[in-house]
């Protein structure tokens, strides 16, 4: 009977474990993005999820801050080549297992602090900051359409850049002070500092183009950016710094923002204006407007429709729109048309 329950308890363990196996969602899940997305939507997946799950967003939802952490594990190993490939060929247990055998990256644990710093500008250590040399950040003004700007849109951007390569010979390179102490007397010593490198692989520019896309959220701000790491200018023994897209609004033809307010003008007749009128306007997602009014509407009258303005950054809510109406006069009247106006007016 103690044989059989081993038995029993050892087939309820496996059955646990696979169900657990099976249940368990794969990095490409948690970042939505098929086995074989490129590097660029990779990363346009994790800043859009990120974005979205940020404990900044999300405070005491610990729910949205396991998604986050999720987020960033996936991440981290999709975004490295070496990681992905033992991934896919191995699955976890692979990454594991080259993490124990002292394969570059180490543990797989997520500094959350780290991601902090990185993605939404947050304080990270002045030592560690002083040590790593970064290249220049490359910053282009975009300018995005109200339509994007209200809906979600994305652009695809060419872009050219120097890409460092391998050249003939040899160079010095990671170079460091090391501390020695020489003896200058009996009992005596001098403490000093010399310059250590190494011999590395020489390196050379080029000029590399490629497309990317730049993802536009609904409700994005001027000065907003959009940013891909480690994608500005590179740095010889050190890191590349990041392109931002800076969002500009580009002018409309029918409306103007003003924050999350939408401002447009519609022009009414002189009857219009004192019978009142039926009239829409197609809004940016070309969903209809209803303006009308039933009562007298004076030149220059401004009137509001709530919720009708842009949606706000990571919120639901929309701000509001304004309608300004200019009374279009006729440019003669007719005796007899003065006369009856005389009459009703007067």
């Amino acid at each position: 009977m103690a044989l059989r329950g081993t038995k029993l308890l050892f087939l309820f363990c496996a059955l646990s474990y696979a169900l657990v196996a099976i249940a368990a969602k794969s990095y490409y899940d948690i970042l939505q993005v098929p086995k074989g997305a490129s590097d660029d939507q990779i990363k346009r997946a994790y800043r859009k999820l990120a974005l979205k799950y940020h404990p900044d967003k999300n405070q005491g939802n610990e729910e949205a801050n396991k998604k986050f952490a999720e987020i960033n594990n996936a991440y981290e190993v999709l975004s490295d080549g070496e990681k992905r490939g033992i991934y896919d060929r191995y699955g976890e247990d692979g990454l594991k297992q080259h993490a124990a055998s002292g394969g570059r990256g180490g543990g797989m644990g997520v500094n959350l602090q780290d991601i902090f710093s990185s993605f939404f500008g947050g304080g990270g250590s002045m030592e560690e900051e002083e040590k790593i040399v970064k290249g220049d950040d490359v910053i282009v003004d975009l300018d995005a359409t109200l339509e994007d700007l209200y809906m979600g849109g994305s652009l695809k951007i060419w872009r050219e850049k120097n890409i460092l390569k391998p050249a003939p010979g040899k160079r010095r390179c990671n170079c460091r002070n090391e501390v020695y102490h020489r003896q200058v007397g009996p009992g005596m010593f001098q403490q000093m500092t010399e310059e250590v490198c190494e011999q590395c692989q020489n390196v050379k520019y080029e000029r590399e183009g490629y497309e990317i896309t730049v993802d536009i959220e609904k409700g994005m701000q001027d000065g907003e950016e959009v940013v891909f790491y480690d994608d500005g200018e590179p740095k010889i023994d050190g890191e590349p710094g990041d392109l931002k897209f800076r969002i500009r609004t580009a002018p409309h033809n029918r409306f103007r923002r003003e924050v999350n307010d939408l401002h447009t003008t519609v022009t009414i007749t002189l009857v219009e204006a004192l019978v009142g009128f039926e009239r829409t306007i197609t809004h940016l997602d070309d969903h209809l407007v209803d303006i009308s009014s039933k009562g007298i509407t004076k030149p220059k009258e401004v009137r509001k429709f709530k919720g009708e303005g842009m949606p706000l950054h990571f919120s639901k809510k929309k701000g509001d729109l304004y309608v300004t109406f200019e009374v279009q006069f006729p440019k003669s009247l007719t005796e007899d048309q003065k006369a009856k106006i005389k009459e009703i007016l007067g």
